[in-house]
């Protein structure tokens, strides 16, 4: 395969205006109705006539998917395809078919594509896949959400911390096969960092995808194509879809650039081809989507207001709904620094808590989620998950306070439950008796208003400041008593946890 060039200079962005005023300035269009026919696409350059073949052992692959991103072909019986490209787009890829190892650059990140370079109207572009030594019907995939490095401290703490983690976690699944993704966000604006997030990926030993995220752009671009230059020069498409096993995954970009700032939406072009790379799948199959910004975040409606910023969820998103009405469909996003499941038109959103937590501001999240990453394992076409504590044991799920850690409920135990969704229950045991479920209640995780809230705290971020979240338990308790929370998962696994020792007064 063809390697992309790198640009490493890059000079320092400048910071952009924020988006609490976006709606009003974006064009109506992307507010609109979103079961009307999506408008035509602009005009295209010269069409391209791709020809080329998908093989494996010299054995052509029928039936797989290869698209320019805008029109989907598939090979014939032999493996050969013809595709008439947009000249305008930058690459010609497939659909990595389940059964064959993921292709990868020499960094250990995917490589399922080839640049667009036509000599005249016409290039070939051929894929030789390698046969996975052993059947990916049961594998697994760690899910990195907004690593979100800006310096070589937080590099160095990313390599320090989140890569022997996830190695350690990859290594603990056995022998199926296992895939990483990052899930936007990868650089804090800073991407000549990109070769070592690329260094640190060989050292995972994992095939990596990647999600672009709002800091993975080129803020100088005025185009939202053209904002995504460097990332595509490092890791190829910006949207994709590939299979392993019985599962079906599809790659979104869904930050659009508008010069002045981002929004969350799927533009024409995309959800054209995501309907086209639909269509050849069975409904009723699982389908995994992993997009940067939440299709729908629920932050808006913890802090008491009337619709999610057009930053910080989908603006579109009824037609993303709609796409995935066949299918068992799963949303995999990041972005928002915090760990929530949300369903909504018969999908389940997995929004991750994020590898930096709070922006590299300590070991946690604003909702106190600790620092790390989800892990789903697929078995046919069950899947499970659980999210992974950097620097803890898989079974670090809860924390629990003391009596009276949240000022507002002075005779109440507070756990925090960051992975909760309603199939989960919490219950609570007072000097070894099962006192009952205990109370899910709106608040501040009390370890964040510790560590973040004031003008100066944390010292690494101070803008970071505790956020409401929904995976809060309460309970009374009698003073003095021997406090066990316990709490199952949807899978039937229950995990402990009693209350952390009270800190000392900040002035000791």
């Amino acid at each position: 395969m063809i390697r992309l060039p790198h640009d490493r200079s890059r000079r320092r962005f400048l910071k952009r205006a924020t988006l609490a005023g976006a709606a009003l300035a974006c064009p109506s269009v992307l507010l609109a109705d979103p079961y009307r026919p999506l408008p035509a696409s602009p005009g295209r350059a010269a069409p391209v006539r791709v020809r080329g073949r998908v093989a494996s052992g010299g054995r052509g692959l029928a039936g797989v998917a290869v698209t320019d991103g805008v029109t989907v072909a598939a090979t014939d019986a032999d493996g050969a395809y013809e595709l008439i490209a947009d000249g305008r787009r930058p690459f010609v890829y497939l659909s990595l078919p389940a059964g064959y190892a993921v292709p990868r650059n020499p960094t250990g990140t995917a490589r399922f594509y080839a640049p667009m370079r036509p000599e005249g109207a016409e290039m070939t572009a051929v894929f030789d896949l390698e046969p996975l030594a052993v059947t990916d019907e049961r594998h697994a995939f760690c899910v990195l959400a907004d690593p979100q490095t800006q310096d070589r401290f937080e590099m160095s703490r990313f390599h320090a911390e989140t890569v022997p983690d996830v190695r350690a976690t990859a290594a603990a699944l056995g022998e199926m096969p296992v895939f990483g993704l990052a899930c936007g966000d990868i650089m804090f604006d800073h991407l000549d960092l990109y070769p070592e997030y690329e260094r640190a990926v060989a050292a995972m030993g994992l095939p990596f995808f990647q999600v672009i995220g709002n800091h993975d752009l080129d803020q100088e671009g005025m185009t939202d194509e053209a904002s995504a230059r460097t990332f595509s020069s490092y890791f190829g498409p910006t949207y994709y879809s590939f299979d392993r096993g019985a599962v079906h995954y599809v790659v979104l970009d869904d930050v659009f650039w508008h010069a002045a700032g981002y929004l969350g939406y799927l533009d024409a072009d995309q959800l054209g081809w995501l309907a086209q790379d639909l269509a050849r799948v069975e409904p009723g199959r699982p389908v995994v989507v992993f997009t940067h910004i939440p299709a729908l975040s629920t932050q808006f409606r913890r802090r008491g207001e009337s619709s999610p910023p057009p930053s910080v969820s989908i603006t579109n998103r009824e037609a993303l709904y709609r796409l995935l009405e066949p299918f068992d469909a799963h949303i995999i996003s990041g972005h928002t620094h915090e760990n929530e499941h949300v369903f909504e038109h018969g999908t389940h959103e997995h929004v991750c808590g994020t590898a930096c937590g709070a922006w590299w501001s300590g070991d946690i999240c604003f909702d106190g989620t600790p620092n790390g990453y989800a892990v789903f394992e697929a078995r046919g076409e069950e899947l499970r998950w659980r999210y992974k504590s950097t620097g803890r044991d898989a079974g670090h799920q809860i924390r629990v306070y003391g009596r009276g850690a949240d000022p507002k409920a002075p005779d109440e135990i507070v756990a925090n439950v960051w992975d909760w969704d309603p199939a989960w229950t919490v219950v609570w045991y007072e000097n070894g008796e099962r006192r009952g479920a205990m109370a899910r209640r709106i608040g501040t995780d009390p370890l964040s208003e510790r560590l973040h809230r004031g003008p100066d705290k944390p010292e690494h971020r101070p803008w970071v400041e505790p956020v409401p979240v929904a995976h809060l338990f309460y309970a009374p308790v009698a003073p003095d008593a021997d406090i066990r929370v316990e709490a199952t998962d949807r899978f039937g696994r229950t995990y402990t946890a009693s209350p952390m020792p009270p800190e000392p007064p900040e002035d000791e």
